[in-house]
């Protein structure tokens, strides 16, 4: 669980309503902690008795959702495909590190992990699967070469596209995705408990639906490999279909999300109010340029700052996109939040700030970043410009001058970004 102190930077810690803000933060996080919202889910919907059971988790936040799980209920077997390994203290599992965002060798040893486990399985078991964010990468068993899914994965990832085109392009190019797990589990009944990391929650998209029929065809691929420019023809010639709502193997399967962005934006209200904060929810399916999503917000927030009533919170939820134009370093919310130091200069008693719930922005090691009023006039006497930081993408040494990277370390959990703008 997550203490205020963990959200506590520079502008934040010396601010006098500093520590509600940092409270707000970590009730926003611990409403969406997996493990709680596993056991919530058992709770309330009792599993069937008289089968053997076995857990599968995959994600970032499979070790504590597995775990919870083993609290609950005695299983046969476990399996765990995850990013960073949590010590896991009440279960025997086999666990396994994927790589992420690229796939890598060990993405491919977790899918042939993955496969041989299913493989065991007869129509009297019972497969838990505990899938979350970061899945689609962390296992792969890919149609293609790995080295041609690096490339097309790191193309997609620089030119901007958003993560529900990548991740169609991954289930017509891999056998577990897209259903492919479901299919290869021999008949048993499964039931997935899904934290969504995806904007409308669509459950063919979180981890590359695993379990679930795709919706979408080898010709919605084929377009998304045209918009951009991208894929050899071996990527062309191997795209696969997937499975459909009419296969008959979902007859056996639930697919139940017990955690969302929603959820955490909703959290996030709860506790603002209670802090003494008037409170919108003003977007709950962000997507787009990350810089331009910021600028836009940070105008409506300077709009509503002029007419409101203070202190009041703006809240919005998604995930939006970088496209590399420059070699800095950074994240998707230290970018968004980047975009708007300009036009929240000089306004007074404000702060914006952006935060990857899983606790990674980016390849680095910070979760996001805050921006205030006098962000820009405290970045000039150290050099920051941020324009010019925004221009090479690297919002990460801007942010890090002021002391105004959010560091939360891996969260455990994985529900898309939340922005905050209060207004004092």
């Amino acid at each position: 669980m997550f203490t205020p102190e963990v959200f506590l930077t520079s502008t934040l810690g010396s601010h006098p309503r500093g520590e509600s803000v940092a409270r707000i933060l970590a009730h926003t996080f611990n409403a969406v902690e997996p493990g709680a919202a596993v056991k919530r889910y058992l709770q309330e919907n009792p599993l069937p008795k008289n089968k053997r059971v076995f857990a599968f988790g995959l994600g970032k936040a499979a070790c504590a959702m597995t775990e919870a799980l083993a609290d609950s209920i005695d299983l046969t077997d476990a399996l765990i495909i995850t990013k960073h390994v949590s010590r896991v203290t009440n279960l025997t599992a086999t666990v396994i590190e994927g790589d992420h965002p690229i796939p890598g060798d060990s993405s491919l040893a977790a899918g042939r992990a993955a496969l041989k486990f299913v493989s065991r399985l007869t129509s009297d078991d019972l497969l838990i699967c505990l899938l979350s964010g970061g899945g689609s990468a962390l296992m792969a068993a890919p149609v293609i070469s790995l080295s041609e899914l690096q490339s097309l994965t790191s193309a997609l990832l620089a030119c901007g596209a958003r993560i529900d085109e990548i991740n169609t392009l991954r289930r017509h190019l891999d056998r577990l995705k897209g259903g492919g797990l479901a299919q290869a589990a021999h008949g048993a009944q499964i039931i997935s408990l899904i934290l969504s990391d995806v904007v409308g929650d669509s459950i063919e998209a979180i981890a590359s639906g695993p379990t679930a029929p795709d919706p979408s065809t080898q010709n919605n691929a084929i377009a998304i490999i045209q918009k951009y420019g991208l894929g050899s023809s071996s990527v062309l010639q191997n795209l696969r279909e997937t499975a459909k709502s009419n296969d008959p193997v979902f007859a056996n399967v639930q697919n139940r999300i017990i955690a969302s962005n929603r959820i955490a934006l909703q959290a996030a209200q709860l506790q603002a109010e209670q802090e003494g904060f008037q409170v919108e929810i003003i977007r709950s399916g962000l997507q787009g340029e990350a810089r331009k999503v910021g600028q836009d917000l940070a105008t409506k927030f300077k709009e509503k700052y002029h007419t409101r009533t203070h202190p009041f919170c703006l809240l919005a939820g998604g995930e939006t996109t970088v496209t590399i134009r420059g070699n800095g370093k950074g994240g998707r919310n230290q970018e968004l939040v980047l975009g708007t130091v300009e036009i929240l200069r000089d306004l007074e008693d404000v702060m914006i700030m952006s935060i990857a719930t899983d606790g990674e922005d980016g390849p680095s090691d910070a979760a996001g970043a805050v921006a205030s009023g006098d962000t820009a006039h405290r970045a000039g006497p150290l050099g920051l410009d941020a324009a010019d930081h925004l221009s090479r993408n690297d919002a990460y040494p801007f942010f890090e001058g002021l002391g105004d990277l959010i560091k939360t370390g891996p969260s455990g959990t994985n529900v898309n970004d939340i922005v905050f703008c209060f207004a004092f």
